[in-house]
């Protein structure tokens, strides 16, 4: 498999949503092209990852990669895969009403003279804010009106459930409140799926779960030209790839989140496999490298 060049797209004069620093990064994987867009990026406070991680513990890893402890702003990257027939979107970001620094796909796409009309399926890795909100647009009609959908079933329940938002920690009631509303618009549109099945041609769910309840992540193509879409599996690549088996405070099970991210890595590791993470640097596309142990580094084409 062939990892092709980064494109920027610089700003156009008078647009009214910036497309400055916008980027594409593109995997070649035999028949299928699969492509990262950015959804912008967030801004929190890093004790959303930290959760119960010492601060000192933290600090000095962070600080390698140039961060504080005090906020994160992780990039978001929504992949694309065409095989000629469907055109696929993995998640859908943020959308126009969750933070002014993301919510920029439809700019994405603009830029790929792709529509919302040309995407024949969403596949939904999981339903917090900046992976499902961009389901709707400004009005509250579903952005993707054509398309089909595919989610997890575990996943779908959790969320589509009246009592999730009161089971759920209270600082994620509004995910709750969120990803009801959405996944309610779509309802009838909705195809739900278990762990291994083949979803579409070429793409077969891995249950990811801690991340949240129903996490799924997707293996892309087969035998040593496949890559794995990894969502919020593996959520960072300073913490999670240098620690992967510390509980992440992003992960709803903190303890399952730790225990699946460090399989993960030993299996990307181990396969020497594509990966494409949601939250990684430079559009997402890497691999996971060991460097003694179980620690591991992430490293793109620039690295």
């Amino acid at each position: 498999m062939a990892l092709t060049r980064r494109q920027f797209i610089a700003a156009a004069a008078g647009s009214l949503i910036p497309r400055a620093g916008w980027t594409r990064t593109t995997l070649s994987l035999g028949a299928l092209q699969i492509d990262t867009l950015s959804d912008g990026h967030l801004v929190l406070p890093a004790s959303f990852t930290l959760g119960g991680i010492p601060v000192e513990d933290a600090a000095p890893i962070l600080a390698r990669y140039g961060l504080g402890t005090d906020r994160i702003e992780p990039p978001c990257n929504v992949t694309l895969v065409r095989d000629g027939t469907n055109t696929v979107l993995f998640d859908v970001g943020s959308g126009p009403n969750f933070m002014p620094s993301a919510g920029k796909l439809p700019d994405a796409l603009d830029a790929m003279d792709l529509a919302p009309e040309d995407i024949t399926h969403v596949v939904i890795t999981h339903a917090h804010p900046d992976h499902i909100w961009g389901l709707l647009d400004d009005f509250d009609d579903p952005l993707f009106a054509d398309a089909e959908y595919l989610i997890g079933k575990d996943e779908f329940d959790y969320w589509i459930d009246p009592d999730t938002v009161n089971t759920i920690a209270p600082a994620r009631q509004s995910f709750a409140v969120g990803a009801r509303t959405r996944l309610q618009a779509i309802e009838d549109a909705v195809t739900v799926f278990g762990d291994g099945e083949e979803i579409l041609p070429g793409i077969a769910a891995r249950a990811t779960y801690g991340h949240t309840p129903g996490h799924m992540s997707f293996e892309v193509g087969a035998g040593p030209d496949a890559a794995l879409i990894l969502g919020d599996a593996v959520v960072n690549h300073h913490l999670a790839f240098e620690r992967p088996g510390w509980a992440s405070g992003s992960d709803q099970d903190p303890d399952l989140g730790a225990a699946t991210r460090q399989r993960l890595l030993g299996e990307l590791a181990d396969r020497q496999m594509t990966l494409v993470g949601f939250h990684l640097p430079g559009g997402g596309i890497g691999r996971a490298e060991r460097t003694g142990g179980d620690s591991y580094r992430f490293v793109t084409e620039d690295m």
